[in-house]
């Protein structure tokens, strides 16, 4: 099990601001430390709570709130919400799930931990405690992985190092969202596998990968024969026009292999081959990038 990894100031949001410096200790008793509300437990109407409108969750599996509901009729809410302070609300920072079952148990009260937090550190604990704590849907999963860059300007490797996945992992994630949205769609609900969802990836052109989820969904294919699918579907798909160097459609099963390297080490790969010779390039954008797939490689560097 990989450990959390949480952002910077993260780890205050959760555990409370601890002064930095502790007291020295002394002989005598000391005087009873002062009560700190905003670090207490509290039982608050669940009806002045709001969810966060940064969730990355959309869709909660009505089977599962049911069976969070059962446990929380059974032993109670175990493990209190964190909220923060609006105008005239509380608005949740984590524990939405247990939010929503409270409502089917019909709880009037829960308890909660009120924090102190801005924008920025609420999206980034809602999206980090989702994609380390919930089962997302791949498609919310790899959504979330493209907020964390986008809002925090991070890198696939931070990511992955904040949310305790590896870095092959964010990117093949992330790759879901070449799809077109109605092939996205298909995945949010089930209907197509991750793995289905990668071979799917392998034809460049949106058309096709809707005709392809399309069919798929129609005759229950399984992945190793959406990979013959495929093949045949880019074998029998126009070329395009040439360019300076004219060039040509790749051969499909160099295509396939380019498609299952790119997974493997998680980066942007091409592969050329012509009778026996070719080259193979990763791509890299980091130092840090360029060690990972040395030690994939095997490569010391000492």
């Amino acid at each position: 099990m990989s450990k959390p990894a949480l952002g910077r100031g993260l780890g205050a949001l959760l555990a409370g601001n601890p002064s930095a410096t502790a007291a020295p200790a002394v002989a005598s008793p000391a005087p009873a430390a002062p009560e700190l509300p905003r670090e207490s437990v509290l039982r608050v109407p669940l009806a002045r709570i709001r969810p966060c409108p940064f969730q990355p969750r959309k869709d909660f599996a009505p089977e599962a709130l049911r069976e969070l509901a059962d446990s929380i009729r059974e032993q109670g809410i175990v493990q209190p919400l964190i909220v923060r302070e609006q105008a005239d609300h509380l608005e949740l920072i984590a524990g939405e799930r247990r939010w929503r079952a409270a409502q089917l148990v019909g709880l009037t009260e829960v308890p909660v931990i009120v924090r102190q937090a801005d924008d920025g550190a609420v999206l980034e604990l809602a999206l980090i405690e989702n994609l380390q704590r919930e089962n997302l849907n791949p498609i919310e999963e790899a959504l979330g992985y493209s907020q964390l860059m986008t809002q925090f300007a991070l890198t696939q490797e931070l990511v992955a190092t904040k949310v305790g996945k590896s870095r092959a992992q964010v990117a093949n994630a992330l790759r879901l969202l070449k799809l077109p949205d109605e092939v996205q769609g298909h995945v949010r609900e089930g209907r197509l596998s991750v793995g289905h969802a990668k071979v799917i990836l392998g034809l460049t052109s949106a058309e096709l990968q809707k005709l392809a989820a399309e069919r798929v969904l129609k005759d229950g294919l399984n992945v190793r024969q959406v990979e013959e699918l495929v093949a045949r579907m880019l074998a029998h798909s126009p070329a395009p026009r040439a360019g300076k160097r004219g060039a040509a459609v790749k051969d499909t099963h160099v295509q396939q292999l380019e498609n299952k390297i790119r997974e493997r080490v998680g980066t942007r790969v091409h592969l050329r081959y012509a009778r026996g010779r070719g080259a193979l390039e990763l791509a890299f954008y980091s130092d840090d990038e360029l060690e990972r797939l040395l030690q994939l490689l095997g490569v010391r560097t000492d």
